[in-house]
Protein backbone atom coordinates (compact mmCIF):
# COMPACT_ATOMS: atom_id res chain seq x y z
CA UNK A 1 0.00 0.00 0.00
CA UNK A 2 1.60 3.49 -1.03
CA UNK A 3 2.24 6.48 1.75
CA UNK A 4 -0.63 8.58 1.80
CA UNK A 5 0.37 12.23 0.62
CA UNK A 6 0.13 14.88 2.91
CA UNK A 7 -2.26 17.90 2.05
CA UNK A 8 -0.70 20.86 0.84
CA UNK A 9 -3.24 23.41 1.81
CA UNK A 10 -3.87 21.52 5.21
CA UNK A 11 -0.07 21.26 6.30
CA UNK A 12 -0.15 25.29 5.66
CA UNK A 13 -3.16 25.74 7.59
CA UNK A 14 -3.05 23.39 10.70
CA UNK A 15 -0.66 22.88 13.56
CA UNK A 16 -0.64 20.02 16.13
CA UNK A 17 -0.15 20.70 19.94
CA UNK A 18 2.03 19.02 22.20
CA UNK A 19 -1.21 16.74 23.14
CA UNK A 20 -2.39 15.85 19.75
CA UNK A 21 -5.03 18.57 19.50
CA UNK A 22 -5.00 20.52 15.95
CA UNK A 23 -4.55 24.56 15.82
CA UNK A 24 -6.46 26.82 13.38
CA UNK A 25 -6.36 30.60 12.72
CA UNK A 26 -9.60 31.96 12.87
CA UNK A 27 -11.24 33.19 9.11
CA UNK A 28 -12.28 37.06 8.18
CA UNK A 29 -8.85 38.30 9.46
CA UNK A 30 -7.05 38.92 6.08
CA UNK A 31 -8.74 41.85 4.52
CA UNK A 32 -11.86 44.19 4.25
CA UNK A 33 -10.83 45.14 7.84
CA UNK A 34 -11.65 48.80 7.96
CA UNK A 35 -15.33 47.56 8.62
CA UNK A 36 -14.44 45.89 11.74
CA UNK A 37 -14.27 46.68 15.36
CA UNK A 38 -10.42 46.72 17.18
CA UNK A 39 -12.31 43.89 19.62
CA UNK A 40 -13.15 42.04 16.85
CA UNK A 41 -9.99 42.20 14.59
CA UNK A 42 -8.10 41.40 17.98
CA UNK A 43 -10.32 38.17 18.99
CA UNK A 44 -9.85 36.98 15.44
CA UNK A 45 -6.19 37.12 16.01
CA UNK A 46 -5.89 34.36 18.75
CA UNK A 47 -5.67 30.53 17.62
CA UNK A 48 -8.65 28.04 18.54
CA UNK A 49 -8.94 24.26 18.36
CA UNK A 50 -10.34 22.40 15.68
CA UNK A 51 -13.73 21.08 16.66
CA UNK A 52 -14.35 17.64 17.63
CA UNK A 53 -16.26 16.72 14.90
CA UNK A 54 -13.45 18.07 11.95
CA UNK A 55 -10.94 16.61 13.54
CA UNK A 56 -11.07 13.29 12.04
CA UNK A 57 -11.06 14.61 8.38
CA UNK A 58 -8.07 17.09 8.95
CA UNK A 59 -5.74 14.11 10.11
CA UNK A 60 -6.71 12.48 6.96
CA UNK A 61 -5.58 15.12 4.71
CA UNK A 62 -2.45 15.67 7.06
CA UNK A 63 -1.94 11.69 7.04
CA UNK A 64 -1.87 11.14 10.06
CA UNK A 65 -4.19 8.51 10.49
Amino acid sequence: MPKIKTNSGAKKRFALTGTGKIKRKHAYKSHILTKKTKKQKRNLTHTSLVDKADVRNIKLLLALK
